[in-house]
C-alpha cells in the first residue's frame, strides 16, 4: 500500500475513536528514518493532551492496525502531541490560530520575503495576513509551503 493510502487508512481507523473522546487528529506520517519505518500520529485536544491519553489512543490504534493490517513493512507506532509549535496543516488549523504567533514559509518570495514570523491577523480561506512589527504582510494561501505556531521569546 502506498504512503498516501496508508495515511488515509490510519486516519479512517482512528478518527471515530478520537471524535468520540474529544481528541483532534492533527497529522499522520508514515516515514522511513534510517532502516526503520515510523507511523506517527499527532493528536491534540482543548487544553492539551497528556501522555496517558496518548497511550490510550496508541492501544486503540494498535488493535485496529492488527485487525486491518494495512502496512506490510515492520514499523514503530508513535502517538504524540504536535507540541508547542504545532503545524497548521489544514485551513481550519489556520483559522483557529488567528491572533497567535506563527511562522509561515512560502514557495516563492512575497515581496522580498519567503519567511514570515509574527502575529496571524486574519485568514479568509484565500489569504493569510501576518503582522511583523507594525507591518502587515498578505500571503496567498496557495503559496504557503508550511505554517506552524511559533513560540515568542
Amino acid at each position: 500500500m502506498s504512503t498516501p493510502k496508508i495515511k488515509t487508512a490510519v486516519e479512517e481507523m482512528v478518527k471515530p475513536f478520537l471524535d468520540e473522546n474529544g481528541f483532534e487528529l492533527v497529522d499522520v506520517e508514515y516515514i522511513k528514518e534510517g532502516s526503520n519505518w515510523f507511523l506517527r500520529v499527532y493528536v491534540d485536544k482543548e487544553g492539551n493532551i497528556d501522555i496517558d491519553e496518548c497511550g490510550r489512543i496508541s492501544e486503540y490504534l494498535s488493535e485496529k492496525l492488527d485487525e486491518n493490517d494495512p502496512i506490510s513493512d515492520a514499523y514503530f507506532l508513535e502517538v504524540s502531541s504536535p507540541g508547542a509549535e504545532r503545524p497548521l496543516k489544514k485551513p481550519d488549523d489556520v483559522t483557529k490560530a488567528v491572533g497567535k504567533h506563527v511562522f509561515v514559509t512560502t514557495y516563492e518570495p512575497i515581496g522580498a520575503l519567503k519567511e514570515f514570523e509574527g502575529t496571524l491577523i486574519s485568514f479568509d480561506g484565500e489569504e493569510i495576513v501576518v503582522e511583523i512589527g507594525k507591518k502587515r504582510h498578505t500571503i496567498p494561501y496557495a503559496k504557503v509551503a508550511s505554517a506552524r505556531l511559533a513560540i515568542l521569546f
